[in-house]
């Protein structure tokens, strides 16, 4: 049996409520390329995925490469977004200080990204140096890479480690690591069948709150 001696936990859509402002940043920009799509679609297709997934995805929409400065033209769009909007996600200061086990971050976004999240929302000096992203890996979520990266670096077995994801990558990538996904679908774009799709897709449990997040650990963990 498990003992749970690390949660990690994803970035985006989790400890802050970001989803909505950088898939809205990421449609805009699609859009000026002539590409019609939604919100629903953008959740859809990279929720969960790193850069690389709109990439190819532009190149199979638009049968040429993604420009070259469509990534920085989406960060500045995201910075701008966030410098305005973000905030921690309701409840995560709370659970993060009433944790008795030790807890990092692992995102599939990039490393500047994170910390300007972190930053804006008043969670840097609780991750610290526990920070985990796309960049550090060969291969982003679905795949386990940066879970078991994680873990390694925080010297804790896979099998003892409890994810809490946002998306069907995500949780698709605890999985495939070993690990006890949580899904969370209380983010601001979560969709109306995103806790059908993360119990299907793995997640052992489904919450939508951190004071249920709280409790959910607490009984895994058995204190």
């Amino acid at each position: 049996m498990a003992s749970f001696d690390l949660i990690i936990f994803d970035c985006d859509g989790v400890v802050v409520d970001s989803e909505i402002l950088s898939c809205g940043c990421l449609l805009s920009l699609l859009r000026q390329h002539e590409i019609e799509t939604d919100l629903a679609e953008i959740y859809e297709r990279f929720l969960g995925r790193s850069f690389q997934a709109v990439a190819d995805q532009f190149e199979l929409w638009r049968g040429e490469p993604v420009p070259g400065d469509f990534q920085a033209k989406l960060e500045a769009a995201v910075r701008l977004s966030f410098s305005a909007s973000l905030h921690a996600m309701p409840g995560v200061i709370d659970l993060l200080d009433s944790l008795k086990m030790p807890y990092c971050l692992a995102s599939s976004s990039n490393l500047d990204r994170v910390q300007l999240s972190l930053s804006l929302a008043k969670l840097s000096e609780h991750f610290k140096d526990r920070v985990f992203t796309a960049q550090m890996v060969r291969q982003g979520k679905p795949a386990p890479d940066l879970f078991l990266l994680a873990a390694a670096r925080c010297a804790v077995e896979p099998a003892d480690c409890i994810v809490v994801e946002d998306s069907v990558p995500g949780v698709t990538a605890a999985v495939a690591a070993g690990m006890t996904p949580i899904g969370f679908v209380g983010g601001s774009h979560a969709p109306g069948q995103l806790a059908d799709d993360l119990l299907a897709a793995g997640a052992r449990h489904v919450v939508a709150d951190m004071r249920t997040l709280k409790s959910m650990v607490t009984e895994l963990r058995g204190w």
